[in-house]
């Protein structure tokens, strides 16, 4: 090649511009309320040059774990926009809670007397202060994964801090996403047809049609999702608000007339209610911990609105908001036992039931839909973190967060309407909600310990009072949801374990495949120190070449196959390689790592693109913003490359590491997964894939 290497820049000094100061603030973006109002600070890698040894680990280890978001909004707008997306699970609670805890001849120990009343309200709120107030919203909100918070975050944190039993916390994290999705597929059943029950109380002539409105409003919301919710997000959160002023003000209403309900607020209540009645009462810990559903969603989205305007929401307007209304169903039960069927629609006169049902359904269809774009994240971040195989998905707006995973979307469609069919009516729906929940909840406590221990050292007299507490709420709601086993509550597990398995397989065939396709490929140096001998001499056609690498130091198998069975190499031949990193999001100033491999004409251009595992991936894209920036010359053509890929066709063979039936299991997988073309958004009449063989 001549002096002037296309990846170099005009000066030949260098493949990087300076990079900016430290304390220089990245550029801003105006956002809006619905959208992830912040943007991670900057933190420097340096210029990236042929004599880096390790990039990945700067970007890995760059900054400091404690790094976190910097809001672009006002609180109040956080704010509004937490309580459309996080707290709708948590917010319709009510609708059938203490409905379910009452219900004639389910839980024996529940009586409608004063004690009976008094003791499953004070659990009600000792379950929501410890669960959510103490342990979410003030304590795990502290772990977090470069300001990204979630299951899947504490997983990626896991891995990146190399914290001890890794392998083991990775896969209780693994299978805690898996039962996120077995939960994805409850709340939205149990969350509508809770609502639409109301037309029992405000209609009874209509009460039939329950099941086939719950059902036409939630296949309903299923189709949509290919469109985006983003022309009408910024409905969500007023919608919620005007949710919440409901209930509160539908409970004080009853407390005021009903004061002595504020007892229960003692916590002497519970703990006498638990001593009274014993295995009876431990029973009725399965049906409390619905109201604590949904506090997952305060960690998980702590990304988009950042901890202040999460915790904010939650102790201003939701907490006072849900209590009351609970008290205010409690009081209705003391004063009138006859309104245990349905306390919370005969909190409202009779004139106002009707509207209060078609404002559950608004909250309700807001609560699920914030679960199924819960599910869509937990599937595209398990992608980037390689515990799933590329799957289609769809960036439905510009809002971050706004996408759509098919396959996903029309398993929980088939799952929910399914369990809706077979179910009937939310009081069996509760029968097998909770196991999941309360399942997520216990690995999130162990992998904060281990996070809090390895991060912070902190130490075991401090943190083992504090998760010990955790747990023996947790795990006593997880045993009670067993009991429900029998019911139909193995579904969730079934799911969870389903999805679990699925991710584990993906990720043990992918660590042997990289073996074996890396020792297939072979050495790059090597390969480029025998192009020079080759005969006859090679044919340098002219074009700008891009080969898939998974790495930087083996031979890419479609250009080994140009250069073998053509016996031609363009004139500028440049890999590309996708590596992902445990950080949500990779700041564009430091996506790129550059690098000039071979001697002579034989030299190719390396170029590492690290990816967050919430960033989207558009090759093109990236390489036209790498050369912009001055790590690829400006009259390097990208325009008019092309694209090669390696596509594999993966054989089956007798060799250890994985059972046969799991090999199966993951060929199929590897054979269903998206076209690398789609999920790099390469340009189709320019891509062309190179077949090759790699054993399993």
């Amino acid at each position: 090649m001549s002096p002037s290497h296309p990846f170099r820049d005009s000066s030949g000094t260098g493949v990087a511009e300076p990079p900016r100061p430290p304390d220089a603030p990245s550029p801003r973006v105006r956002r809006s309320f619905h959208e992830a109002a912040h943007k991670l600070g900057y933190w420097p890698v340096g210029p990236a040059t042929a004599k880096d040894t390790g990039p990945s680990e700067k970007v890995r280890d760059a900054g400091a774990d404690d790094r976190d978001v910097v809001a672009h909004a006002g609180k109040a707008v956080l704010a509004l926009g937490a309580l459309g997306i996080v707290y709708g699970d948590l917010g319709t609670s009510p609708l059938y809670t203490v409905q379910t805890i009452f219900a004639p001849g389910r839980y024996h120990a529940v009586h409608t007397n004063v004690a009976g009343v008094c003791g499953i309200a004070s659990l009600i709120f000792w379950a929501l202060m410890v669960e959510v107030s103490i342990k979410y919203a003030g304590f795990i909100m502290r772990a977090h994964n470069r300001g990204d918070g979630g299951i899947m975050a504490l997983v990626a944190l896991v891995t990146r801090r190399r914290v001890p039993h890794m392998a083991v916390l990775v896969v209780l994290g693994i299978f805690g996403a898996g039962l996120f999705f077995g939960d994805g597929m409850i709340t939205p059943a149990i969350s509508v047809v809770s609502a639409v029950e109301g037309l029992d109380v405000a209609t009874p002539s209509v009460s039939g049609l329950v099941v086939p409105i719950s059902l036409v409003i939630l296949i309903g919301l299923f189709m949509v999702q290919r469109f985006g919710t983003g022309a009408v997000g910024w409905l969500f959160g007023p919608v919620i608000l005007i949710w919440f002023v409901v209930i509160a003000v539908l409970g004080a209403h009853e407390v005021v007339l009903h004061p002595g309900v504020l007892r229960a607020l003692s916590p002497t209540y519970g703990a006498q209610f638990m001593l009274d009645h014993g295995i009876d009462a431990f029973l009725t810990l399965g049906a409390v911990v619905l109201c604590v559903t949904g506090a997952e969603a305060l960690y998980a989205d702590r990304g988009h609105f950042g901890a202040g305007p999460i915790r904010f929401t939650w102790f201003a307007i939701v907490l006072p908001a849900v209590l009351l209304n609970y008290l205010g169903q409690a009081a209705l039960v003391l004063a009138h036992p006859s309104k245990v069927t349905n306390p919370f629609y005969l909190l409202a006169p009779h004139s106002l039931q009707l509207p209060l049902v078609v404002l559950a359904a608004l909250a309700t269809i807001i609560a699920s839909q914030a679960a199924l774009t819960g599910s869509f994240s937990v599937a595209k971040q398990a992608i980037q973190l390689g515990l799933l195989p590329r799957l289609k998905i769809v960036q439905t707006s510009n809002v971050e967060g706004q996408i759509y995973v098919p396959l996903i979307n029309w398993f929980l469609c088939v799952g929910v309407a399914a369990l809706v069919l077979i179910f009937q009516s939310s009081s069996k729906l509760t029968e097998i909600y909770g196991v999941a929940v309360t399942g997520t909840f216990i690995l999130n406590t162990i992998l904060f310990a281990a996070l809090a221990r390895a991060m912070w050292n902190v130490a075991w007299w401090k943190l083992g009072p504090l998760c010990t507490l955790f747990l023996i709420v947790e795990v006593s709601f997880f045993t009670a949801n067993l009991t429900k086993i029998d019911h139909g509550a193995y579904l969730s597990l079934a799911v969870g374990l389903a999805f679990a398995f699925t991710m584990v397989t993906w990720r043990r065939g992918r660590q042997i495949l990289s073996a074996n396709r890396i020792r297939e490929e072979g050495s790059l140096l090597d390969f480029l120190a025998t192009l020079p001998d080759l005969t006859p001499p090679l044919d340098r056609v002219p074009g700008t070449a891009i080969y898939l690498s998974p790495t930087s130091t083996t031979t890419p198998l479609a250009l080994r196959a140009e250069v073998e069975h053509n016996h031609v190499l363009h004139e500028t031949v440049m890999l590309a390689t996708l590596e992902p990193v445990s950080i949500s999001h990779v700041d564009p100033d430091d996506r790129f790592a550059f690098e000039l491999l071979g001697s002579g004409r034989f030299k190719v251009g390396h170029l590492t693109l690290y990816i967050g595992y919430r960033d989207g991936v558009d090759l093109p894209r990236d390489l036209s913003l790498a050369r912009k920036r001055g790590l690829l010359a400006r009259n390097l053509d990208l325009e008019h490359a092309t694209y090669f890929v390696s596509r594999m066709q993966i054989v089956r063979t007798k060799s250890p590491g994985m059972a046969p039936w799991r090999k199966a299991i993951f060929v199929f997988m590897a054979r269903n997964a998206s076209s690398p073309v789609e999920d790099f958004s390469l340009p189709e009449q320019r891509t062309v894939l190179m077949g090759s063989q790699v054993k399993l």
